[in-house]
């Protein structure tokens, strides 16, 4: 287990009422299978880019925001209907090409059994929780519990890095930003926590300790040591 993530939640001094986690990444192995199709898209496009590209440039980013960012790279603008073409193709692959994280189904076990109020915020869409969590059998389990970034942008706010998902979800639940934990893998993910004034456990599958911390998140490096955090989390201070 992650030292550092073991002394930041010792040092709280109060107990996590709040864990918000995020989806991609975290719960759900999606991004590899997004990564293939945004790279597919863009090379049609006439911008031949990887997979791998696609998971260094978008990382964490909302469709919307990576659609501005395109049109930045390509100096034009996209094709009419393009994004809302990727997500319907993203939604279809997700309902059937997406698994569970390693660690992600007993974390969530532990944090229904502590009975510690919790959420998913996503930068992605409903639509694209929605098929992701069926395809993982979750569909039960996240009714109600599911927050958009692209919500956030149709009601003009704004997704991760800025802090409005994070700080949204925790005033529909009514939880103080500061008796908050999120849970996340992305920098962008991990600035819009510590924007909003939460702290955050980084998950670093790939090596990403130092990056996160610098940022200013506890990093861990498998959801297995999840559930140990949790419980942490929900005790008393010492």
């Amino acid at each position: 287990m992650s030292l550092l993530a073991h002394t930041m939640l010792a040092q709280r001094e109060s107990p996590v009422s709040l864990v918000i986690f995020d989806c991609d990444g975290v719960l759900i192995d999606s991004e590899s299978v997004a990564n293939r199709i945004v790279a597919q898209k863009l090379t049609a496009l006439g911008w031949a880019v990887t997979a791998e590209e696609c998971d260094r440039l978008f990382l964490g980013m909302s469709y919307h925001d990576m659609a501005h960012e395109l049109t930045l790279r390509l100096g034009r603008p996209l094709p009419d209907g393009w994004l809302d073409r990727l997500l319907t193709r993203v939604v279809r692959i997700m309902e059937t090409d997406v698994t569970l994280v390693p660690g992600a189904q007993e974390s969530l076990s532990e944090i229904i059994g502590l009975g510690t109020a919790w959420c998913i915020a996503s930068n992605s869409s409903q639509q694209e929780m929605a098929a992701k969590f069926r395809c993982t059998g979750l569909t039960a389990t996240m009714q109600g519990r599911l927050f958009s970034g692209h919500d956030m942008i149709l009601q003009g706010k704004r997704a991760k890095p800025a802090p409005d998902l994070f700080l949204h979800a925790a005033e529909t639940i009514g939880i103080a930003p500061a008796a908050c934990l999120v849970i996340e893998d992305s920098a962008t993910g991990i600035q819009a926590a510590r924007a909003a004034g939460m702290d955050c456990l980084g998950l670093a599958r790939h090596g990403q300790e130092a990056a996160h911390a610098a940022l200013g998140a506890a990093p861990f490096t498998t959801m297995h040591d999840l559930p140990a955090l949790l419980r942490r989390a929900a005790e008393p201070s010492r």
